[in-house]
């Protein structure tokens, strides 16, 4: 039997990070493994024939106010400066989401919106995120409107593609996290540090794993080798419930298809995302040139994602469903998995929570701190 001092489970960016700060700063050998065929887990990307980076498993923009993180990550990259731009079409006209002032402008007659943004501004001031829950139960009958409205036109629909559930079944915090963003600000995030790696995401991790230490092993699945290899320490990126064979049950996940599609046109849309909330079975298009410099002419691709329910074998897990039964479920996971030495879980399907890439990598950075 093989013995290593640490066991990576997931080549992603949680077990990437943690596996570079092992071997770097440790001084320690780590063997990476993987399911699946390549790295860089559900970021990873590729160049096509005509040089565009397209993002296999939906389009990834990095984006943090951890400077630590973008410190770390920037090791391994050059960014392309990206400011991300979400529009949703929202009765047949394309509006910035998260819905702002300029959205209000878009969809109401001007004394309407007017009369809106005066009121949003006086009550909650101006650069402010409010949720559409401190909306819907305000006393003021023009913001309980404008909170029904985006409610219903930007948040429902879109929820009962994407979930396969009305918002009353998911976990409250998910429909009190919707704003109304009291600004002309159309940038969908508001970090300090955001960008495209200039190399694609593959690159970037592929440069994070280049270390003498590591050791990567890809197609190969844990319970293939988990009487082949022992170890001291195993860190486990996989689901936690597959790692104890389901003996509480299995956690629900939604997944993802996506339909990719080539053509020889500049650009199929105007912004690199478009959501459709109300038409459509597909949830947003997505278009990978607008992430890079260097743009090819007359050839795009764009991707269409369809979600779907998670079936084993099927598809992959994508999103952890976040509902108070679910989550109790997982805590019998974490609880038991507490009670095992040198056991340690991360990453969105050991912690059964979803995470960006700056929060996968942070949550990496910690663990590696805690066991350093």
């Amino acid at each position: 039997m093989r013995h290593v001092k640490n066991l990576i489970v997931g080549c992603g960016f949680s077990g990437a990070v943690l596996a570079r700060k092992l071997a770097e700063d440790s001084q320690e050998d780590v063997l990476v493994i993987d399911a699946k065929d390549h790295i860089a887990g559900n970021c990873y990307d590729y160049f096509d024939e005509n040089g565009i980076c397209v993002h296999k498993y939906g389009t990834h923009i990095f984006h943090t106010q951890n400077k630590e993180v973008w410190d770390f990550v920037s090791r391994f990259t050059e960014w392309n400066p990206y400011m991300h731009q979400v529009k949703g079409v929202i009765d047949g006209m394309e509006v910035p989401i998260p819905f702002n002032l300029n959205s209000i402008e878009t969809v109401f007659p001007g004394f309407i919106a007017e009369k809106l943004e005066k009121k949003l501004v006086e009550r909650f001031g101006y650069g402010v995120k409010v949720p559409i829950l401190d909306l819907r139960r305000s006393k003021d009958d023009d913001l309980v409107f404008l909170a029904e409205y985006v409610y219903n036109k930007v948040f429902l629909g879109y929820t009962l593609k994407q979930w396969g559930l009305t918002p009353d079944e998911l976990d409250p915090a998910v429909t009190g996290r919707v704003p109304v963003f009291i600004s002309r600000d159309n940038r969908y995030f508001q970090d300090k540090y955001q960008g495209i790696p200039e190399e694609g995401y593959t690159k970037l991790v592929e440069k994070m794993l280049c270390n003498p230490r590591i050791e990567v092993l890809l197609s190969c699945k844990f319970s293939e080798i988990r009487e082949q290899v022992s170890y001291d320490r195993l860190f486990y990126c996989g689901p936690i419930d597959e790692y104890f064979d389901y003996c509480f049950g299995q956690l629900p996940y939604r997944s993802l298809r996506f339909d990719f599609f080539s053509y020889d046109l500049d650009f199929y849309q105007d912004n690199s995302v478009v959501n459709y909330p109300e038409n459509y079975d597909f949830t947003r298009i997505g278009e990978y040139k607008y992430f890079m410099k260097k743009k090819p002419l007359m050839k795009t691709v764009i991707s269409k994602e369809y979600p779907q329910a998670f079936a084993e074998g099927v598809n992959e897990r994508y999103y952890p469903v976040i509902r108070e039964e679910n989550l109790q479920l997982y805590k019998r996971y974490a609880d038991l998995a507490a009670q095992q030495k040198n056991l340690y879980f991360l990453g969105r399907l050991g912690d059964y929570k979803y995470y960006d890439m700056d929060k996968a990598a942070a949550r990496a950075l910690d663990l590696w701190h805690s066991v350093s």
